[in-house]
């Protein structure tokens, strides 16, 4: 076994692969770039390397770089984790020249499964069942249109050396075919240095099922069963789960053995997942599953395997990257209960789930145990930057049965608390508690399916909201009048909105967007308040204020929830849900809303990739106007209102920062 190893990434991958190694009794040696000084997985690591600036292709995609820092620290091997190197071929080699070990495939099975048109006819020589496509050299667009049109729509574009849901497009006619297949080549250009696309038919109804496979050196080969990953937005996955719901054992033995097959058929070595598309149109059937892919390194959703067969994958993975043969036979693997994952991403499924930026000013996760796991690579203040993945932490938990299971998540996922940024949390406890994700009903489409179930109309602030936040205000002002030490009976603490021969009370308004709500607050001898709100309702408020939490009651009701609060603004983190209102100081002067002059402001750090409009041009409502290339992915800023474009202040190229007013625009009317 390995003395020291070096790990080639960052986030909670990293501190997943240090977690193992420490076990082990392996030093760990963590790589930094400048945005990662403080990072938790460099905490973590016994050493840590710095390899260079923030963008990921001046540190972490620079294996000369990381082959120097490995050397220098005396590690054996290198883990690559998921993602930069973990499938470049060249980075297998360079090892290899340099005496290092990679934990991970041959660069041979790399290149084998690299590109998406090759895998699939390497596949069909297999046997192993492939999608009807297109996945030759040929890559003139009105050639890709013709061969779209002979397999039919809607079609599917992908980058050949894609990933990730990059460099995808589905087509539905073919009026919007070149505009797709232009947008899915300059993305997998952008983000894998290739332009090459892929053809498929676009099953209708398909689920996301993959296995996970290992193989040693000895020539064994196994595989750890399946997961469905079907629920997807934007071609990325956001709730996995093992064993796929309904899967029969035929199905089962069926997709196992195609996958150990593919396994074999490139001299695989390590950990793998093979992909399948299944067509259940009319159900899961042994004969309705297709080849998609083969990811030739460790999955993100790797713990849900790890939960129901009792196995350490990445223990699986420095064990046969020494040379050992795998830990377990086919037949010595079995299936224990259900596991499901949630994502928990920084972003806003309001908005499309665009990507949110900031500090981490509160990040309290549920309590582990049997049941809950937690992998992530951020604590509380760091701060989730738009170099890279936006994704806070996983959450996975198991039970005896997927009912239990998907129970257990909705509990756990609204424990979660999160300040500072915009998350994915209750878009999550909406999908684990819908009643079809319930039934088993999956495919691809079900976000977009239930979209409206799971992404409702933001809902303003409730009367229990408002009272907490009132509670919460009145406590902050005791607590400061008395000096920090809360004593209510103070005179100094004297928050009574005293008044010359009449009862005591004050008035607060908050603003929640363009509204504002004013509330009267009245004090009662045994230091409770009654807040009365809009239309005559009163609550009676009492609690107390610390670290952070408010422990309150509200009319013999109970709540325990987070509160952060910076400057006029609050953040309260209830279970399941997060209601952001402002104080409104009527002293303060009022500020200008800039955007209502028909400026359009780009939503994060990012740089102009295309600028599809020239100034003094006349567009329509939605017509797409600039493309914006922001956390790996496009962003297309469209018009919100017919009008002429007044002025550009930006061109393809430039570096953008957020809020940076990228156009004019001249609303009609």
């Amino acid at each position: 076994m390995f003395r020291k190893i070096l790990i080639a990434n960052r986030g909670e991958i990293a501190c997943r692969v240090i977690r193992t190694a420490r076990r082990l009794g392996i030093a760990t040696v963590a790589v930094y770039s400048d945005a990662d000084a403080n990072a938790r997985h460099v905490a973590l690591a016994d050493e840590a390397v710095r390899i260079g600036p923030a963008p990921v292709r001046e540190s972490y995609l620079r294996a000369d770089v990381i082959i120097a820092a490995a050397k220098a620290s005396g590690a054996e091997a290198i883990h690559p984790g998921y993602g930069f190197l973990s499938e470049n071929a060249e980075f297998a080699d360079a090892l290899a020249e340099a005496g290092l070990v990679f934990i991970g495939p041959p660069a041979s099975a790399i290149r084998a499964m690299g590109l998406k048109g090759a895998a699939k006819a390497l596949m069909q020589e297999a046997r192993v069942p492939v999608v009807p496509g297109y996945h030759g050299d040929n890559q003139d667009a009105d050639f890709l249109l013709g061969e779209a049109e002979r397999i039919g729509w809607p079609v599917l574009i992908k980058a050949v050396a894609g990933g990730g849901g990059k460099g995808m497009r589905r087509v539905d006619k073919a009026a919007e075919f070149k505009a797709a297949l232009a947008g899915a080549q300059r993305e997998g250009a952008n983000a894998f240095g290739n332009d090459r696309v892929l053809l498929e038919k676009y099953l209708v109804k398909p689920r996301h099922i993959e296995i996970q496979v290992f193989a040693d050196k000895q020539g064994n080969a196994v595989h750890l069963f399946e997961r469905d990953c079907s629920v997807q937005r934007r071609h990325q996955k956001v709730l996995e789960e093992a064993p796929a719901p309904g899967m029969p054992t035929a199905m089962r033995q069926a997709m196992g053995q195609a996958a150990v097959n593919a396994a074999k058929a490139i001299g695989y070595v390590g950990a793998g997942t093979v992909e399948f598309i299944a067509d259940v149109s009319d159900g899961l059937k042994p004969d309705r599953f297709y080849f998609m892919e083969m990811n030739t390194r460790l999955q993100v959703e790797h713990p849900v395997t790890e939960m129901i067969t009792g196995q350490d994958l990445v223990e699986w993975q420095l064990r046969v990257a020494a040379g050992n043969p795998l830990p377990l036979k086919q037949e010595e693997l079995r299936i224990d209960g259900h596991a499901v994952e949630a994502r928990i991403y920084a972003e806003d499924p309001t908005k499309n789930f665009l990507p949110s930026v900031g500090k981490l000013h509160r990040l309290r996760p549920p309590a582990e145990d049997a049941h809950v796991r937690v992998d992530t690579g951020v604590r509380e203040n760091d701060s989730v930057t738009p170099f890279y993945d936006p994704m806070i932490a996983k959450l996975i938990v198991w039970d005896h049965d997927r009912g239990a299971a998907l129970r257990r998540m909705g509990q756990a996922l609204a424990q979660y608390q999160v300040a500072g940024v915009t998350t994915n949390i209750p878009f999550l406890i909406a999908l684990a508690g819908h009643p079809a994700f319930d039934e088993g009903d999956l495919d691809t489409g079900f976000i977009e399916r239930f979209r409206a179930d799971l992404i409702p109309p933001v809902q303003a602030a409730d009367a229990s909201a408002l009272a907490l936040a009132a509670l919460a205000v009145v406590l902050e002002r005791r607590a400061q009048r008395s000096g920090g030490k809360g004593d209510p009976w103070s005179p100094w603490a004297a928050v009574n909105g005293w008044r010359l021969n009449d009862q005591g009370y004050d008035e607060l308004i908050f603003r929640e967007g363009e509204s504002e709500t004013r509330l009267r607050i009245e004090y009662a001898a045994d230091a409770a308040i009654r807040v009365k709100l809009p239309g005559g309702a009163v609550v009676t408020a009492a609690g107390k204020l610390q670290d952070g939490s408010l422990d309150a009651v509200l009319d013999e009701r109970r709540f325990s929830i987070g509160l952060v609060r910076q400057g006029l603004d609050l953040t309260l983190l209830l279970p399941g849900r997060v209601q952001k209102l402002s104080l409104v100081d009527p002293l303060a002067a009022g500020e200008l809303d800039e955007a209502a002059g028909g400026a359009l402001t780009a939503p994060m750090p990012g740089k102009v990739v295309q600028v599809l409009v020239a100034e003094g041009a006349a567009v329509e409502k939605g017509q797409a106007l600039m493309v914006l290339e922001a956390m790996k992915m496009e962003h297309t800023i469209a018009a919100p209102a017919r009008g002429k474009i007044a002025k550009l202040n930006f061109k393809a190229g430039d570096q953008v920062s957020e809020g940076a007013t990228l156009i004019a625009l001249e609303a009609e009317g």
